[in-house]
């Protein structure tokens, strides 16, 4: 079942202004040099500095985070104070997986167009090194217990209940990665879709280099010039995705081990989006806000679709939202200058391509009467994806709709499509424009 946008019906337009990220920085085994805030703070400060207005002339800022430390419940708000909104600018944080950069886009552009606001700082944000590590509810019982003994005996008799067991703990990122309905983690779903379509490992791992050469020539070109520096405690300065392996062939990545199906199975580290922090955010207002402070327009979002789907295929999901995107504009693949589709495991967007223009597939799953004409490989993910800069989960929705407005605008291209799969089994389509005078 699809869930219909009410962005398409007449309602006032919403454009984007402006927007920025910070480097997408590679999880490395201890906790990244940043805070979710800290990251969503470092790329507000200078996209609000650019702007011709004061930042408490938002009326309000959504942020998509699926993880948000202990210390930054309501990670908007957080973000939003410390970036000087002001109190009365309210804030608040959405979560949908994978898609909550691109729910938080979704939930600014329906208020504008439904007139409740006229400008709003939306974006996402994830800091996955950051996931905490918990202690399972043995030890957290005997915790209770420990705290409860008033007396030496008491205390004496808590200590000789305590086991090894109790000091096994849980890794949140691992745990957060899994599906609970039908208990597979999200690589077991992207094993499923590659012996679903046929998808050899060959195939997996020169999607991988792709993605790492397009990445690699965008850096070189400057193409990346939606990124901000962002400098840590210690003087050191980031200024690009750093998970780009500019030496990786199909060679080296045929030595990588499966991970998620041993020994046989066919999804690697290599060919699959890597655990990063990161965070993204953009500039969307009314045509009112937009003469009222002369703001330039970048482009507009059109319109949106979300879609679900058994979640043990959740990465079929932007095949269903994107149907249902085309179906209501009346689009075929021809009508879409540029794609992106997140590129949470190879496997995944490969197995979308051969879903896209499946006569069954989309017949008997999406209603159509045939499937859809070839997405073209030399206009979808242009500049690389999750598998070479990362994904995290929190802010690749947004990451995929700023980025996508840039590649129309260097293109002088029209239209495109943002679409990712999203944990859960959901799928999410942005539908966007350029204006003519971008």
């Amino acid at each position: 079942m699809e869930q219909q946008s009410t962005l398409a019906r007449g309602g006032r337009p919403v454009f984007v202004i402006d927007g920025c990220r910070t480097p997408f920085l590679k999880a490395r085994g201890r906790p990244g040099p940043f805070t979710a805030a800290e990251l969503a703070v470092a790329a507000g400060r200078p996209l609000l500095a650019r702007q011709p207005f004061p930042a408490d002339a938002f009326d309000e800022v959504i942020a998509g985070c699926v993880m948000p430390g202990p210390d930054e419940a309501n990670i908007a708000r957080v973000a939003a104070l410390r970036l000087g909104c002001g109190e009365r600018v309210p804030a608040f944080t959405v979560q949908r997986n994978c898609g909550s950069g691109m729910q938080a886009l979704d939930t600014a552009a329906r208020n504008i167009t439904l007139g409740r606001s006229d400008l709003v700082l939306a974006g996402g944000i994830e800091a996955m090194s950051h996931a905490p590590v918990l202690l399972g509810n043995t030890m957290v019982g005997w915790l209770s217990a420990w705290s409860g003994a008033r007396t030496f005996a008491a205390r004496v008799r808590a200590l000789a209940a305590l086991r090894p067991a109790h000091f096994k703990l849980i890794v949140g990122l691992l745990r957060g990665l899994t599906d609970p309905v039908v208990g597979l983690s999200m690589g077991q779903t992207a094993e499923i879709l590659a012996h679903r379509y046929g998808l050899s490992r060959e195939q997996l791992d020169e999607y991988a280099s792709r993605s790492h050469q397009r990445l690699s020539t965008a850096q070189d070109a400057a193409y990346m010039n939606e990124i901000e520096v962002i400098y840590d405690r210690e003087g050191r300065f980031y200024d690009q995705d750093d998970g780009l392996r500019r030496d990786t062939s199909v060679e080296k990545l045929a030595k990588l081990k499966p991970v998620f199906d041993r020994p046989f199975g066919m999804v690697t580290a290599g060919n699959s989006a890597q655990v990063t922090d990161g965070a993204v955010w953009l500039v969307l207002a009314s045509e009112d806000a937009v003469r009222r402070y002369d703001l330039p327009v970048l482009g507009r979002i059109i319109d949106s679709r979300w879609a679900g789907l058994d979640p043990a295929q959740m990465g079929l999901g932007p095949v269903h939202a994107m149907a249902a995107l085309m179906a209501q504009h009346g689009f075929d693949s021809r009508d879409i200058d540029y794609w992106e589709i997140n590129e949470a495991f190879s496997a995944q967007v490969l197995a979308c391509l051969s879903a896209w223009q499946d006569d069954e597939y989309c017949r008997e799953q999406l209603g159509c009467t045939r499937g859809f004409a070839p997405i073209d490989l030399e206009r979808l993910n242009v500049d690389g994806g999750g598998v070479s800069m990362g994904h995290p989960v929190g802010a690749s929705g947004a990451r995929i709709v700023l980025h996508l407005l840039h590649v129309l605008r260097r293109n002088r291209s029209r239209r495109g499509v943002a679409s990712l799969c999203i944990g859960g089994g959901q799928g999410g389509a942005m539908l966007v424009e350029m204006e003519e005078t971008a």
